[in-house]
């Protein structure tokens, strides 16, 4: 419920931004006949309120999975353009009150700018006329749709070539307690798979062979399985319980599979029972779901900790993890391993407070699904909201390793930062 004003005020805005965008065109386009003129009214208008009527039931009612997708996909990047769009839009205004403030003053008439009952004529009503080959007002608004064009061809670029682009990654973690049964052993990480993003099963599934190939010894899950409802995987269940491995699969719970976004926060019958179905989901699957608790890991009588939490994030993330029941009875364990979903719950609490813990497994930031990710460098704007966001942190003795995601939430693709598949090599030195 919570989410309704904002949904409503944000449809508003769009709305009003189509009104001053199909005039400033309109204007610019003078030449267009009035047939052509009423029917690219009636197409654009037609189109967006269809996207918007599309938006609240895929939000609202449970349509087919596959109809919610393109739906979402279509008004994501339409927005995306009708942002870029608006900043030509407001400097060709501003550019007109500034002329029109001058010249009134001057009482000067100016073919730059058209008076209409002594006010000028802004982009939602006419463009400026005069004997330029093209007009200032027309250069601006033309600019505007050509800059409008880029995020669209990257942003579907991203999604027809980046959403479902897998990378392995393969790291060497340094732990010097490391038990030497355990040298050289293998784990594998996916995190956030947000299963009701999805929109094509058999380019998931080929993700997960990916992993199963690479024969990890065992596997962390670190949250975020659905974006709000258990219901989310009812197409993909059968897909993600092929992740196995000898050594078992661990998991987390993420912010997103608690319902807080589509229930609210308050506790309620029906939330509850959403977050029991995440849970049994991955009982189901034949996953260790860690809810702020342990498990020791034994090979040829040497014992790790592997250790899990709730949630726990700062701001307007929720804190339901726990790592005082987390780290309960694990004192003897040479080695403890953290499954945290959250990467900023590394520097806010393990950190300061639990220096026994020797590497934390986080996953949330997706990279922000957009930057630049190489070798030997890495950018996104994530990481100006995030100090660790992707990739191998250490900190002293501590490490912190920042998977950037399987699946996508909100943007349906990725432009940059790929889902990652991360295969760890266990090693004493």
């Amino acid at each position: 419920m919570g989410r309704l004003p904002f949904l409503i005020t944000g449809c508003l805005l769009i709305i009003a931004f189509d009104y001053y965008f199909i005039n400033a065109v309109l204007a610019v386009f003078k030449s267009w006949s009035k047939p052509v003129r009423d029917g690219f009214r009636k197409i654009y208008w037609s189109i967006s309120i269809l996207l918007i009527v599309g938006v609240f039931a895929g939000i609202y009612l449970n349509i087919y999975l596959s109809l919610r997708s393109v739906i979402m996909v279509s008004f994501f990047l339409i927005t995306a353009c009708k942002i870029v769009m608006l900043p030509f839009l407001l400097l060709d205004d501003l550019r007109r009150l500034v002329i029109y403030a001058f010249r009134k003053k001057d009482r000067v008439e100016d073919t730059g700018v058209t008076e209409h009952n002594g006010s000028p004529v802004i982009a939602g009503a006419a463009a400026e006329s005069g004997p330029e080959p093209i007009t200032r007002s027309a250069f601006l608004v033309k600019a505007g749709l050509v800059a409008a064009a880029v995020p669209l061809t990257s942003l579907t670029w991203g999604i027809a070539s980046g959403a479902y682009d897998y990378q392995v990654r393969r790291k060497t973690l340094i732990l010097p307690n490391l038990p030497a049964a355990f040298d050289g052993i293998t784990m594998g990480q996916v995190s956030d798979i947000h299963s009701g993003s999805f929109y094509n099963k058999r380019a998931v599934l080929g993700g997960v062979e990916m992993l199963l190939g690479e024969k990890p010894d065992f596997i962390f899950f670190t949250g975020d399985i659905v974006n709000d409802m258990a219901t989310e995987m009812r197409d993909y269940q059968d897909i993600f319980s092929k992740i196995k491995a000898p050594l078992g699969v661990y998991s987390t719970l993420g912010n997103h599979d608690y319902g807080d976004y589509h229930f609210g926060k308050e506790p309620s019958a029906a939330k509850a029972k959403n977050l029991a179905d995440v849970i049994k989901t991955h009982e189901l699957m034949g996953w260790d779901l860690l809810m702020n608790e342990n498990r020791r890991l034994k090979v040829d009588g040497e014992e790790i900790g592997i250790l899990g939490i709730e949630n726990w994030g700062i701001g307007r993330f929720p804190k339901y993890g726990k790592m005082e029941l987390a780290v309960k009875n694990t004192d003897d364990l040479p080695v403890k391993l953290l499954l945290s979903h959250d990467p900023s719950h590394w520097r806010a609490e393990v950190l300061p407070k639990y220096p026994q813990i020797d590497a934390m497994f986080s996953g949330h930031t997706h990279g922000m699904q957009f930057g630049v990710r190489t070798e030997h460098f890495q950018w996104s704007p994530i990481e100006y909201i995030y100090k660790e966001w992707a990739g191998l942190y250490q900190e002293q003795k501590q490490q912190l390793y920042v998977n950037v995601g399987y699946g996508f939430l909100g943007y349906p693709g990725r432009v940059g930062i790929l889902p990652e598949i991360t295969i760890f090599t266990l090693k004493r030195a």
